[in-house]
């Protein structure tokens, strides 16, 4: 019997041994996709207590509290209710999430940040919260130092057009802070035509370029406009999140006559939403290739299902869950759009749902080229799918399919600074996959090669295919 999480967790031959500790554990992250917030990591943020950076904004331990019978008010804060008090629950909860990954990840980052190896449970809660919080009052635990202790060399942040990019740039002023903190361009509201706040938006953006936006053409201006900005700050890579994948052909009159309905507060259906979507995403698209840019498209996710608790506490708390709808047909089209002007940017694709796996890592192979290695990626298991055998199931489609080499490996897509050992997780599992198949035969025990294709994908994929 293994001891539980020792040196050698979830490596189970000696070849994942050899490659995880002599290869994986000490290369640096790039956390190319993530919700950290920009002023904090400027301010350097500071956390009085274990609650406030653990608990405060992670809707995935909220879940997980929900289902063990925990009152709302001791899992996004109530009144009269001390953080101590949410941290007892939450460990309370833990160990019924045996099974979880929260499990794992929950002890993982008391071990790595903190260097604590209790197990986390309701009798141990007073000596943990007493042991971390020592450390954190010591001053070196905070937003940055977190940060830098990871081996973090790259993170990308994600922000909306309209945003100011202020404390990016400030970011790149500080004298003892080497990590770049690039922003990522997020254009949902400016396609999400149909939602209550589009008009607020778009004057928004309108007053951060300089003019009222009342026509199409001025609307696509101002992207550009915001593109470039993005661009001059650092910027490589945009974002999309795609609840549906949208393809209507559309010529830019009507996307324009669309755009006027909806300013003049008509309802738009969902086949002209389509084709406004559709034009304006291959707008985008031709911008991101001209900088260079990745283009990301976050696919099939379901948003906010109870509506009684987004009017409690709003969007990302937890009330989210996998979408099924059909993608082959329209992101085929929407690709090959692009790729008929040779305009396609460079992509990656990720679906919440795990059934598009293999569709996904098919798709991808029809669009590769260019010259640059693994141009079109099969994203990184996201959300739901960051557990083990989803890992280890986005990473065998890739492989049967594509090219594994080539991966641009792990991101956190998290708004804790405590996530980054998901990456340890994920090179963990990578490494236990690759020496299986060496035990196995299938593959050579050539540590140079292998080695050398754990690096890349824990690290050096992502830094030449981002460009950073």
């Amino acid at each position: 019997m293994k001891p539980f999480m020792d040196d050698n967790f979830l490596l189970s031959n000696e070849t994942a041994v050899r490659l995880y500790h002599d290869y994986a554990k000490e290369m640096p992250i790039i956390d190319y996709h993530c919700h950290l917030i920009p002023q904090q990591i400027f301010e350097n943020t500071s956390f009085s207590n274990l609650t406030e950076a653990w608990l405060y904004g992670d809707h995935y331990k909220w879940r997980a509290m929900r289902a063990n019978g925990v009152e709302e008010k001791y899992v996004t804060g109530g009144e009269g209710v001390t953080d101590y008090e949410r941290f007892e629950a939450w460990a309370r909860t833990v160990p019924q999430t045996i099974g979880n990954p929260l499990y794992q990840w929950s002890h993982l980052e008391l071990q790595r940040f903190f260097g604590v190896y209790d197990l986390i449970n309701e009798k141990n809660a007073a000596s943990i919260w007493e042991q971390v919080n020592a450390k954190l009052a010591g001053g070196n635990f905070k937003a940055r130092d977190l940060i830098t202790m990871s081996g973090v060399k790259v993170i990308c942040t994600t922000d909306d057009p309209v945003d100011s990019l202020e404390y990016h740039i400030a970011i790149k002023e500080l004298k003892d802070f080497d990590v770049q903190v690039l922003p990522s361009f997020r254009p949902d509201k400016a396609l999400e035509i149909n939602r209550p706040t589009f008009l607020e938006w778009i004057g928004k953006l309108g007053a951060v370029t300089d003019g009222t936006i009342d026509s199409y053409d001025k609307l696509l201006s101002a992207l550009e406009a915001r593109v470039k900005f993005f661009d001059e700050t650092g910027c490589k890579v945009s974002d999309h999140a795609l609840d549906y994948v949208p393809y209507a052909e559309a010529t830019k009159e009507e996307a324009a006559a669309i755009f006027a309905k909806a300013l003049r507060g008509e309802s738009v259906s969902l086949g002209e939403e389509q084709q406004y979507k559709t034009y304006t995403l291959l707008f985008l698209g031709r911008l991101y290739a001209e900088r260079g840019w990745a283009m990301q498209f976050h696919i099939n996710a379901a948003r906010s299902n109870s509506s009684r608790m987004f009017a409690k506490l709003g969007p990302d708390t937890g009330y989210d869950s996998i979408n099924d709808s059909l993608i082959a047909n329209p992101l085929v089209k929407l690709l090959d759009a692009l790729d008929t002007e040779d305009a396609l940017p460079k992509t990656i694709v990720y679906s919440l749902n795990a059934k598009d796996n293999e569709v996904l890592a098919s798709i991808i192979g029809s669009f590769q080229g260019g010259g640059i290695p693994g141009k079109i990626q099969l994203g990184s298991a996201w959300w739901f799918n960051d557990t083990k055998n989803g890992m280890l199931d986005q990473m065998n489609s890739l492989a049967n399919f594509g090219l594994l080499s080539r991966f641009v490996g792990m991101l956190t897509d998290s708004r804790s600074f405590l996530s980054y050992t998901r990456h340890e997780y994920f090179r963990r599992l990578l490494c236990d996959l690759i020496g299986g198949w060496v035990e196995n035969g299938e593959a050579p025990n050539d540590m140079e090669l292998l080695g050398s294709m754990v690096q890349n994908i824990s690290y050096n994929n992502a830094k030449e295919y981002f460009g950073f």
